[in-house]
């Protein structure tokens, strides 16, 4: 009798959003990230640990509606929130959360490409923990020193970097632990938002500080989202840079803010190098296929390289 060999089950690769800095874009750069995947033909999960202001949650949740209401097909990856545990002991607290965050991790796993974790602008145990966790770290950061400082600190006379701050030294706790758990690395990428279009000397020392602490640290940073008010009008109706962006998603005919903003994002998207399945590659081929003979607009599929 012939025995054949036991298959391995291939783990979800984990993208987590970290910031310990409210305000830096992680939920929106999230759900860009997703969209991009699911077009792409993956298997996508998300985890919403900030179950206080649920910014995540709440913009895939609008995303469904506005689908619904809309009529128009709108990719939806699979989501869970974990729920903050509310009882005045701190253990049990710790223990719920780990417990409902283990259960969904166990359920998504193995049955998805990619999982994605938007985690809290706070310190908590769930935070420390998906950081441990994470195959790519994508940190989003304002273009300023003020959202420099969670980073590193910088000499006042020259603006060189003299140190590092607690939310990087957190960074290199978590990927150690992550190294001890199964020898592998986690690639972290600094994504600068709300970048200026224009050159100044702000811009041009917070690169360089960026540059001189990331080989300190090990991270790579790339270009992320400008400053445009097209962002904050997709969260209302859960939209994406990347969606088939006519009058009957948007509301009103796109203009150019909406096209540059999507080379933007596919630049960004194409910058992290997240992995693509082969069989999600073929899924996405087959969509592609099959819209071009139903003669209608291919949404993006590939943005990845």
């Amino acid at each position: 009798m012939l025995v054949q060999p036991i298959q391995e089950k291939q783990s979800a690769h984990v993208v987590v959003l970290g910031n310990e800095k409210g305000g830096s874009g992680k939920s929106t750069t999230a759900l860009h990230i997703a969209v991009a995947l699911l077009k792409a033909g993956q298997r996508v999960a998300t985890i919403d640990l900030d179950s206080r202001q649920k910014s995540f949650t709440h913009y895939i949740e609008n995303r469904r509606n506005w689908a619904q209401r809309a009529r128009v097909q709108l990719e939806l990856p699979t989501h869970y929130c974990i729920a903050r545990g509310e009882s005045s002991s701190l253990d049990a607290n710790e223990a719920q959360e780990f417990a409902a965050f283990s259960a969904a991790i166990s359920a998504i796993e193995h049955s998805h490409d990619v999982v994605i974790i938007d985690s809290p602008g706070n310190d908590t145990y769930l935070m420390r923990l998906a950081h441990s966790m994470a195959d790519t770290l994508v940190t989003p950061l304002n273009d300023s020193f003020v959202d420099f400082d969670v980073l590193g600190t910088v000499d006042q006379a020259n603006f060189s970097v003299t140190g590092e701050s607690h939310y990087a030294q957190m960074v290199r706790e978590a990927r150690r632990q992550r190294r001890l758990v199964d020898g592998r690395l986690t690639d972290w990428v600094v994504v600068r938002n709300r970048l200026s279009t224009l050159s100044s000397r702000n811009k041009r020392l917070v690169g360089d500080g960026l540059e001189e602490l990331g080989k300190r640290m090990a991270f790579r940073s790339i270009e992320g989202l400008a400053e445009r008010v097209v962002y904050r009008e997709f969260f209302p109706r859960g939209l994406t840079a990347l969606d088939n962006l006519d009058e009957a998603t948007l509301g009103t005919r796109p203009n150019m803010s909406h096209v540059t903003a999507r080379e933007e994002v596919v630049a960004l998207l194409n910058s992290l190098h997240l992995p693509l399945s082969e069989n999600g590659k073929r899924r996405a081929a087959a969509r592609a296929e099959w819209y071009s003979v139903m003669d209608q607009p291919l949404q993006v599929h590939d943005v990845i390289g």
